[in-house]
């Protein structure tokens, strides 16, 4: 029996996809729920699996390639994959292929196009890397891990000039001057396009704060290990409170919760936070649903999982659809201070930033304090500076004194 293998069916807010992975090739063999293929979207990569066991009998999307929702990509034989396999090469050619002189990598381990092509992108050999695919199978993963692995140790696979790895002949007087082109990502396009919009077509503006992070800190050296025990593993962070305190101070500033359609201001009843999450491809945002009706570890543990989903790349386009404000830690990478840039039709964007032993001015007196400066962006069209700045305030009222976040005050 053949069964077409198609692509998912997009969303309205997703016109089309690019096909940017094949992990499987024509005549192999497959799992049931095995991944076939990945397509690129403006916003995720969707994955398709196989429906049931069997052999791909033709691939008729290349990778690279332009497709709508639910387009034919390929077609597949089902059954036990052994016996379809063995009658598709029987149909395929009655004679016996002939035996190679001597075997070649791609031959003694199995793998798909695009793991070859990354392979031969890198300068890696498929014999060095543990592979734990069905079967022996080396997949994306496994290469991927292996590159992240080489990046910690600092070894290389072996020793590839600069030259060779980007493919270029520059030879005499220029051989220091390397370049390499290569095309944008749709993801990367996409969101290129998004940040120039949000800088030409609003009325964005920053204001600064700092906050004393030392009555937080210590409330989460006070309780971190019982509130790990108690909420099953969960890690007490400080995104928590911050999601938090934004949730608080916006329903007492609902115009920074509010966004701009037309002529029309859409005030929105409901706190749904998107919460910045870095990825290799660029910055992602998924979105805390009714954030104000979750607690600190509900919001902690939807983090993280949004987070390693982001990073794998299981993100669907409703995770990160909608929101209504958005927090951004850029502190984790040791960002002191920043301009966070709007995301449309969002009129505010709270950054968070590193924290930094600094000397302020206490009761009369110079001490030291672990502080973070805070940063909010927003659309000066419909906030004004002084929403703005008692937004700030509120938020910083929040985080140094944290009881008045779970009493409300």
């Amino acid at each position: 029996m053949t069964i077409e293998i198609k692509a998912p069916t997009f969303p309205e807010s997703v016109a089309d996809g690019v096909v940017s992975a094949w992990h499987k090739a024509a005549g192999e063999s497959v799992a049931r729920d095995e991944l076939l293929v990945e397509i690129e979207t403006d916003k995720v990569v969707m994955e398709v699996v196989a429906p049931a066991p069997g052999v791909i009998e033709a691939i008729l999307v290349g990778e690279g390639e332009t497709i709508l929702s639910e387009t034919l990509l390929a077609t597949l034989v089902e059954g036990e994959a052994a016996e379809v396999q063995q009658t598709t090469v029987k149909s395929d050619n009655d004679q016996p292929a002939p035996a190679s002189a001597e075997p070649s990598v791609s031959d003694s381990v199995p793998m798909g196009p695009a793991v070859r092509t990354l392979l031969d992108e890198q300068g890696l050999e498929a014999t060095s890397i543990t592979a734990s695919g069905k079967g022996g199978r080396l997949l994306k993963e496994d290469v991927l891990a292996h590159m992240a692995d080489l990046e910690k140790t600092g070894v290389q696979e072996r020793d590839v000039p600069v030259t060779e790895a980007v493919g270029l002949d520059v030879a005499g007087p220029t051989s220091g001057r390397i370049e390499k082109r290569v095309p944008m990502t749709r993801m990367r396009a996409r969101i290129a396009e998004r940040l120039l919009d949000a800088t030409q077509q609003t009325a964005m503006l920053t204001t600064f704060n700092e906050v004393n992070m030392a009555p937080l800190m210590k409330l989460r050296r006070q309780y971190k290990e019982q509130f790990e025990a108690t909420h099953n593993g969960t890690r007490l962070g400080f995104m928590g409170f911050f999601v938090r305190a934004a949730c608080e101070a916006l329903k007492r500033f609902p115009a920074v919760n509010a966004s701009i359609d037309g002529n029309d201001v859409v005030y929105h009843g409901y706190q749904d936070i998107g919460v910045a999450v870095s990825i290799d491809e660029g910055l992602v945002v998924p979105i805390l649903r009714d954030a104000d009706f979750m607690s600190i570890a509900d919001i902690e543990a939807a983090v993280h999982d949004l987070g390693v989903k982001a990073r794998d790349k299981k993100l669907t386009i409703e995770e990160m659809t909608g929101g209504t404000f958005t927090v951004s830690n850029g502190g984790v990478f040791g960002s002191l201070l920043s301009t966070p840039i709007l995301n449309p039709p969002q009129t505010g964007i709270l950054g968070m930033h590193t924290i930094q032993d600094r000397p302020i001015a206490m009761d009369g007196e110079v001490v030291i304090q672990p502080m973070m400066y805070l940063a909010l962006s927003y659309d000066h069209r419909l906030v004004d500076g002084k929403t703005a700045v008692q937004f700030l305030v509120a938020i910083k009222g929040l985080i140094e004194d944290p009881a008045r976040i779970l009493l409300q005050l």
